[in-house]
């Protein structure tokens, strides 16, 4: 089931890409054109309303509006990992968090049906609490 970065198969190492393109610059097209039309998906934000699964592709702009309202980052892959329902890939996400240095290794753990992603799960390496006294 281990594959390297380099060998992970297209849907993985494409969800991932389009992800990165979201958070870095704010361009969610590409990301919105590979999930299902029952997408649905999990941040660890310590916020109100951010605190449970998040569904549809209005919620995920939403959510690429507001990190970006506080974040500028840079996601770096790791590791990524495929079976055939699921992709996993740590990250490194670095940059700029409320106008301190931030860097942390993250996991995104993607569900696909078929070649779509039908939803994803976050899980952070270290707590949010920038998040709550920006």
């Amino acid at each position: 089931m281990k594959k390297s970065v380099g060998s992970v198969t297209a849907r993985t190492s494409e969800g991932f890409d389009a992800f990165r393109q979201a958070l870095e610059t704010g361009h969610t097209e590409d990301f919105l054109k590979k999930v299902t039309e029952d997408f649905h998906f999990f941040v660890p934000l310590p916020l109100e309303g951010w605190n449970h699964e998040q569904q549809g592709k209005e919620r995920f702009e939403e959510l690429i509006r507001f990190e970006r309202s506080v974040f500028q980052m840079q996601l770096t892959p790791l590791i990524a990992l495929e079976n055939e329902d699921n992709g996993v890939v740590v990250f490194c996400a670095e940059g700029s968090l409320n106008g301190r240095h931030f860097r942390n290794e993250l996991t995104i753990v993607f569900e696909f049906e078929a070649e779509r992603i039908r939803s994803f799960r976050e899980y952070v390496g270290m707590p949010l609490k920038n998040y709550e006294n920006p």
